[in-house]
């Protein structure tokens, strides 16, 4: 007997990111209403609203980190920052009446597939949800990694990861420890450095940045996107096929040296320090290790109230930070800006499907999935820009909408057909993901260097090796031959 606690739904979605939405809206504008979408804050954002450290932004142009169908013709610049991102998320999910179908403060725990009944049972806590569906939209850099670090437990200052910035620690005189050098610490440096008395940033490996090309639109600008519709869908357009064009580097990793000289005379362009220069020059193939924009992060490291250590750490006390040279620093604060468990894709929820088997033990060496959205063993679950979806060159709204488009599609036709599940065919699924690694073979992120691409074995199982219109004319639309609808 189903318990009276627990509500029942065709369809339940996991995350209000721009994932979670997209699939809200689809199923909205077909006419499916009987649906759930679980958010365990209290709005809608995903990781645009929990990454609110100061100079968070986009490194995608706005006009084209955006959807295909809701354009914002009066985006104030060309790449767009965090509080107009989130802003812009919350608008649709007004417009298109998803909070209507929001359960805010829920968090997933797992679910569990009863295959009698061919429905999941979602496990949220004190909630339980039962549906036909389940559609997982939690994003691949939703869940902070933190290295554990010997006495990290003793420092006594403040300590919080950059996707969790705490404002109410007030640096301005302080002695903060930056640890890591990624995507997220290359903008909050910046911001931070002309306020605190002194800043060390331990870096493991410098990361290849270029000048970034920003700067508002001007009124004239957003008018005539406002004006003339058609003008802002060719701008969007040439936007994705010039960065389709700089993929090509990626997939031929000798076309790269160009990028790297620009890359290099980037960096002499802003430091004169030949130590400095030397230090933060990478020694592995650019695109590698994700490819940074920025053009104050180099002046904000030859401050002289900051400094760049690139030991390793060997301990944290009470108050300083010990590298493994011996080494002592003072610390009041402590950053991570150390990145996300972009690899342990859905390790932190108990996924099980038919026969009692595990998700996280099905990936304990690495995610795979079909088109980065069905997984073999588990009817009628569907995840948004699961395993191989993730890009170097292009925006990943892309793969969003191409993945929902083919979900959408799974769902319409097992409704039509009265199918009690739907599944990728496991031979199916295995040839795919053979054939993905034999691509993966040659690409730049296999040219030496160690990533958040890579599982500890090597596996790369977040990268999709190819362009982005090769994904989705593969992946946009349901191909019954590849699925069994029961």
């Amino acid at each position: 007997m189903q318990p009276e606690a627990t509500t029942e739904r065709e369809v339940i979605i996991v995350g209000t990111g721009f994932s979670g939405l997209a699939m809200a809206i689809a199923l909205l504008r077909t006419g499916v209403k009987n649906f759930l979408v679980l958010e365990r804050a209290q709005e809608v954002g995903g990781t645009w609203r929990d990454n609110h450290y100061p100079g968070a932004a986009c490194d995608i142009p706005s006009h084209l980190y955006s959807y295909s169908f809701e354009g914002k013709p009066d985006w104030s610049r060309k790449y767009p920052r965090q509080p107009e991102i989130k802003a812009y998320m919350q608008h649709t999910a007004r417009k298109y009446r998803v909070l209507d179908h929001i359960r805010f403060g829920t968090t997933f725990r797992g679910a569990r597939f009863d295959a009698a009944a061919g429905k999941w049972h979602v496990d949220c806590g004190e909630r339980q949800f039962r549906c036909r569906f389940l559609v997982l939209g939690t994003g691949g850099l939703s869940e902070p990694a933190i290295p554990a670090l010997p006495g990290a437990a003793t420092f006594a200052g403040p300590a919080f990861h950059s996707a969790a910035w705490d404002h109410a620690v007030a640096l301005d005189g302080k002695r903060v420890a930056v640890i890591g050098t990624g995507a997220s610490a290359i903008q909050f440096v910046p911001q931070i450095a002309p306020r605190v008395k002194q800043l060390d940033v331990y870096q493991r490996t410098p990361p290849w940045i270029v000048p970034r090309d920003d700067r508002p639109f001007t009124a004239l600008e957003k008018f005539t996107f406002a004006a003339l519709p058609f003008v802002r869908k060719l701008y969007r357009e040439l936007i994705f096929w010039h960065n389709e064009y700089q993929g090509i580097g990626i997939f031929k990793p000798d076309l790269m040296k160009g990028a790297e000289a620009l890359a290099r005379r980037h960096i002499e362009s802003q430091i004169s320090d030949p130590a400095l220069r030397e230090q933060v020059t990478p020694r592995y193939a650019m695109g590698c290790k994700r490819i940074l924009i920025s053009n104050d992060w180099y002046p904000a490291l030859a401050r002289p109230n900051v400094s760049v250590v690139s030991g390793a750490i060997g301990s944290i006390g009470a108050d300083t930070i010990t590298t493994a040279d011996g080494v002592a620093r003072p610390a009041d604060v402590i950053i991570y800006g150390t990145g996300f468990q972009a690899t342990a894709l859905l390790q932190n929820a108990d996924i099980v499907g038919p026969g009692g088997v595990a998700l996280k033990e099905r990936w304990a060496a690495g995610g795979e999935a079909y088109l980065g959205t069905s997984i073999k063993g588990f009817p009628n679950l569907f995840t948004i820009t699961g395993p191989n979806t993730g890009l170097g060159h292009n925006s990943m709204i892309y793969m969003i909408e191409t993945n929902v488009n083919q979900i959408l599609e799974t769902i319409l036709v097992a409704r039509r057909r009265n199918a009690r599940r739907v599944e990728v065919k496991p031979e199916v699924h295995d040839r795919y993901n053979s054939e993905l690694q034999r691509d993966l073979t040659g690409t730049v992120w296999q040219s030496g260097c160690r990533s958040w691409y890579q599982t500890d074995s090597g596996k790369i199982t977040t990268m999709w090796p190819g362009y982005c219109f090769q994904f989705g004319r593969r992946a946009r639309h349901f191909r019954s031959g590849d699925y069994i609808v029961e």
